[in-house]
């Protein structure tokens, strides 16, 4: 163990922040980890399945729980966001702000709460694709596992869930805290969010009945997701026996994001064998560019191809329109073909790329973006760090190793200060 001379702040408690804060803190660093939302886990606790294995992240994630919760040295500040950091390299002052739950930490997870409740909200976890409960936990495998209540989805008089819980869980009154705390170095791994379709006007998202993103898609996918797994649509729920992926959705694209997000084909790719595998006589047309999958991904890649039922497109889709009974038309160029195509399938995936979280966000002083919007090593002050996605976008595995070197520099920081 070294010597103690300072803490380590964490922002953002997805797949790179928890790992991050588990590497500095497992040879002895403190460390504060701090996520806006209720539970951690971020974007990947809302996989069905991660490469490199294809294997469901929850796995993964409740591993890194149980490393993190017996940790004496990480303290988890979930429903928490960092408000201002002042000061200089070794000495940053940070004021963190904790959102009230108005449930405290004797839940046990009855479930009376929601079985009493009757106001419901649209699920963040789901895209919007189902509802919750005001009160509600994010998933099975949430940590903390604690309910948590959306006081704007309440009726201001209701108290039902107060009145079932046996346990004194819920305070309605409960206020925001304020935190002070001085480090010495700060990571932001702050992750990634969807970028939003809807400013892609010629792809309908939005306005055309049964046009949903990739994030939505592995939702459907999932065993716990709105539709329990089962390949559905969401306008009618009909079973989908066809479905069109749009490449590129917005990626490379001057007019919205001009930089490759590096793992759009593999997702597009790996939700195409979930639908073959949910519905063996669909059929998918995957509409690309060109397909990306590096290095040992490339055998996967030629492995989907190979299906009969799955059908490359090489062309940029042009426009994506309502057809008859909640179909979408879907029109493109064939390069290979040297001309046009018009097909009209049950549901299309957009493959949206990759957007930093902190794009659009009020930001301190001390943290500067680059012009995509992410923490670029070279633009910081010595202390401030960044690892995955809130650097550059990426895969999961290189998310996890990119967060060993970020607290490796958090320590050196540490040391050297």
């Amino acid at each position: 163990m070294a010597e103690q001379k300072g803490k380590i702040l964490v922002i953002g408690g997805g797949i790179s922040g928890v790992s991050t804060a588990l590497e500095a803190a497992e040879v002895g660093y403190d460390v504060i980890l701090v996520e806006k939302n209720p539970s951690l886990g971020g974007r990947v606790s809302r996989f069905y399945q991660y490469f490199p294995k294809l294997c469901p992240p929850l796995c993964g994630l409740e591993i890194n729980y149980k490393r993190l919760k017996p940790n004496p040295y990480i303290q988890t500040l979930t429903n928490s966001e960092v408000e201002s950091i002042s000061g200089e390299p070794g000495k940053y002052q940070v004021k963190i702000t904790t959102n009230p739950t108005f449930v405290n930490e004797k839940c046990v997870i009855c479930d009376k709460c929601t079985e009493v409740c009757p106001s419901e909200r649209e699920s963040e976890h789901n895209y919007g694709l189902d509802k919750t409960k005001a009160i509600f936990i994010p998933h099975k495998m949430a940590y903390p596992a604690r309910f948590t209540i959306d006081r704007d989805a309440c009726d201001p008089s209701c108290s039902k869930c107060v009145e079932a819980c046996e346990y004194d869980a819920i305070d309605l009154q409960m206020q925001p805290k304020t935190t002070d705390i001085e480090v010495a170095a700060i990571v932001y791994a702050t992750g990634w969010k969807p970028y939003d379709a809807n400013k892609i006007d010629n792809l309908g998202f939005g306005k055309v009945e049964n046009v949903i993103n990739n994030v939505m898609m592995e939702r459907i996918a999932h065993g716990q997701g709105p539709t329990q797994g089962q390949l559905l649509r969401p306008s009618d729920q009909k079973k989908a026996d066809s479905i069109a992926f749009v490449q590129c959705a917005g990626s490379r694209d001057e007019n919205h994001l001009p930089y490759c997000s590096a793992v759009c084909c593999l997702a597009s790719l790996k939700q195409a064998r979930y639908a073959r595998l949910a519905n063996p006589d669909a059929k998918i047309y995957i509409f690309y560019i060109d397909i990306r999958s590096p290095g040992k991904y490339e055998d996967f890649a030629t492995e989907i191809q190979k299906d009969e039922n799955i059908i490359m497109v090489k062309g940029k889709v042009a426009k994506v329109t309502q057809g008859q009974g909640g179909n979408v038309v879907v029109e493109a160029e064939d390069i290979l073909n040297g001309g046009k195509v018009s097909l009209e399938v049950d549901m299309v995936v957009l493959a949206t790329g990759m957007e930093s979280s902190m794009k659009g966000a009020n930001l301190p002083d001390v943290v500067q973006l680059d012009e995509n919007g992410f923490v670029a090593p070279n633009l910081q002050n010595h202390g401030i760090l960044s690892a995955g996605v809130a650097k550059f976008p990426g895969d999961v595995n290189s998310s996890i190793q990119d967060s060993t070197g970020a607290a490796l520099k958090a320590i050196q920081t540490v040391v050297g200060n």
